[in-house]
């Protein structure tokens, strides 16, 4: 059973993250050749604060 871990800064819709499910789960369904009962998905929702590229907080971009 496939575990696919996604990391997202905060901010996106339910909808949005409805969407970014059902098309992981497919791709790795697909990709694997497993029925998609078998794919599971942890999503971490990222603060700006809590994120940095290049020395600075994203909140700070």
């Amino acid at each position: 059973m496939p575990w696919v871990t996604v990391n997202l800064m905060e901010g996106h819709t339910k909808e949005q993250k409805r969407k970014l499910f059902s098309a992981v789960t497919s791709a790795v369904s697909q990709s694997l050749d497993l029925p998609e009962e078998y794919v599971r998905i942890q999503l971490v929702e990222m603060s700006g604060e809590n994120h940095a590229i290049a020395g600075k907080a994203r909140e700070e971009e």
